[in-house]
């Protein structure tokens, strides 16, 4: 997304248009998670939203990012194995992230040039390329 939204009945209507019925969860979920542009892991989100709203369930928090990561509203971005960030810009990026921290930085496509991808399986197309470039503190 390359607007974002907060207010209830904006966050509706963005729903409706993604043809996602806005439950009272969903409004409450969407309102935070698009207040604007961030990388959030479920349980970060699942944090924020209990800290401003009624308990939300651990179950609900994930169906709902799944739902919106299906209909395009947000973007999963894998970073290991047992990790996996929502990301709420859904324009063509990568990202660093920090591995000490556990922070995910976009890095905008024209800063990056990618040269030798290999030929594809036949009959598949590309989908979409996803870096994530690992970075740490330099020790001295």
């Amino acid at each position: 997304m390359d607007t974002m939204i907060s207010d209830r009945p904006r966050v509706a209507e963005m729903l409706r248009q993604h043809d996602i019925i806005p439950t009272h969860q969903r409004l409450i979920i969407a309102q935070v998670l698009f207040a604007r542009h961030q990388h959030l892991s479920a349980d970060q989100l699942l944090a924020l939203v209990n800290e401003q709203h009624a308990e939300v369930s651990k179950a609900t928090i994930y169906n709902t990012l799944n739902l919106f990561e299906e209909k395009g509203l947000i973007r999963g971005v894998i970073v290991d194995p047992v990790r996996v960030f929502y990301d709420t810009n859904t324009l063509p990026h990568h990202h660093f992230f920090d591995a000490e921290s556990g922070t995910l930085l976009d890095i905008e496509c024209e800063g990056l040039a990618i040269d030798g991808l290999p030929a594809l399986p036949s009959g598949m197309v590309q989908e979409r390329v996803d870096i994530v470039v690992r970075i740490r503190r330099q020790y001295q």
